[in-house]
């Protein structure tokens, strides 16, 4: 079982400047730090080539294609995993739009496990460079995914 631990974060400036509608017309930036709330994402090896997902609604499917959960689809097919697979996502808040990064701390928890699922050994820099490469594939259509790789109370900037 692998279990990730990602801090969520506050942003203090340039907080809508990594919305597309600023970002593709104008440069931004955000400076945000990590708090002491986190996401966790486990990973559980099934004995079976079902991909069983847990979140705020339970999914259980045979073809990664049928996943409707966006962020673990992709994770999943940009990892390579296509099958024997339990992934349950937790958070210390209710995440639908609190503002402070949730889907960045899913998207950077949940890669950091599949790959560490994997055997992969990643650092921060490399898997900051996965996860602009998840952004830059429009996956999430967001470039804020990178501060959540932080250490936790380490001030991160973005700039795009």
């Amino acid at each position: 079982m692998i279990i990730s631990k990602t801090p969520l974060r506050i942003s203090f400036f340039g907080g809508g400047s990594d919305l597309p509608a600023y970002y593709t017309k104008y440069p931004g930036s955000v400076i945000s730090t990590s708090i002491n709330l986190y996401i966790y994402v486990i990973i559980k090896k099934r004995n079976d080539d079902k991909i069983y997902i847990n979140y705020s609604k339970k999914e259980i499917v045979d073809d990664i294609n049928d996943i409707q959960h966006d962020l673990v689809k992709e994770c999943l097919k940009m990892t390579g995993i296509k099958s024997g697979i339990e992934i349950t996502t937790l958070s210390d808040i209710s995440s639908k739009g609190s503002g402070l990064g949730s889907s960045s701390a899913v998207t950077v928890g949940l890669l950091n496990a599949l790959y560490c699922f994997k055997k992969i050994k990643l650092s921060k820099e490399e898997l900051a460079e996965k996860i602009d490469l998840f952004v830059s594939n429009e996956i999430t259509n967001t470039p804020t995914e990178t501060s959540s790789a932080s250490k936790p109370l380490a001030i991160g900037a973005n700039s795009f």
